[in-house]
């Protein structure tokens, strides 16, 4: 049994090699040749193998990860590496907060298992970005504008053909004055409409569906935003941190006009709310991805 248990050591015996110091392969050397047993005759062919006892010699120079694979070998090698005193220092040096529990809430959890719990919360935060399915060249933008009377604003537009303002990020001019109707210069109530469609209507996610008001007189400008649904299971209880956000300006109707105007210019876009920038064109097509492609 104890020879069969030294065959596993041989696994991560490089790991000890790497970290201990001359002067300690030394005092290890010299422990084993006192553990073993004295013979009138040297051997002829090989060193008889050390007792596995001897790993609480090198334990405490080993890293985190290899403590770990060894303490999974045997039960004897999990009883000498899973010790508190071996974890302790990872613990403190690596998540202070979690050493630093009280203690009726720690009697029961080993530094091992505790030093566990805060790699793994570390790992999820670091996960990687989901991988990207979709492009621009895969959505439609249909954006309208309508007061109770009349349609003010209406556009289609392929994703490729969209103008990002500025570029690297996720905001588009979607519309001109060319595309919408001269309407009385007054104060309107309007409703504000954005939607994305995955192309082939295979989808459509509503980005934007909301009432405000306009000041229809040239020069003048509207923005309206409306908090955008978490993706995930809990989008309902949970805020997503990203707005959707609408940009109107208007102008005069040209000299036929009769003093009416019309919308001069349209912009969608995407906006941290953390940061108040407009995030870029990646995380916004793994936003949308989220709804349109699962």
């Amino acid at each position: 049994m104890v020879w069969g248990q030294y065959a596993n050591f041989q696994c991560f015996s490089n790991s000890v090699k790497n970290v201990v110091g001359t002067t300690e392969k030394a005092h290890f050397r010299n422990e084993l040749i006192l553990s073993e047993p004295q013979m009138d005759n040297p051997p002829s062919a090989t060193l008889s193998p050390p007792p596995w006892e001897v790993l609480v010699l090198v334990a405490h120079y080993l890293d985190p990860k290899t403590l770990a694979i060894a303490s999974c070998v045997s039960n004897s090698w999990s009883s000498s590496m899973s010790s508190d005193h071996l974890w302790i220092p990872f613990l403190t040096a690596h998540f202070p907060s979690l050493s630093n529990l009280p203690s009726s809430s720690a009697d029961a959890v080993s530094c091992r298992r505790l030093f566990g719990i805060g790699h793994s919360a570390v790992k999820r935060r670091r996960k990687n970005p989901t991988k990207l399915k979709l492009s621009l060249a895969d959505l439609v933008f249909a954006v309208s504008i309508s007061s109770a009377d009349s349609s003010v604003f209406s556009v289609t537009k392929s994703g490729e053909s969209l103008v990002m303002d500025p570029p690297g990020v996720f905001r588009f001019d979607v519309g001109f004055g060319s595309d919408g109707a001269a309407v009385e210069e007054s104060l309107k109530e309007v409703k504000i409409t954005w939607n994305v469609i995955l192309k082939g209507w295979r989808e459509v996610f509503t980005m934007m569906s909301c009432k405000g008001k306009i000041n229809f007189v040239a020069g003048a400008e509207g923005w309206f935003s409306k908090e955008l649904p978490a993706p995930g299971c809990c989008s309902s209880a949970v805020g997503s941190a990203v707005v959707a956000d609408m940009y109107v300006g208007l102008m005069c109707g040209g000299k036929r006009s009769n003093g009416k105007v019309k919308v001069n210019k349209v912009s969608v876009g995407i906006l941290s709310v953390v940061d108040w920038r407009y995030i870029s064109v990646q995380d916004g097509l793994r936003y949308l991805q989220h709804f349109l492609l699962t």
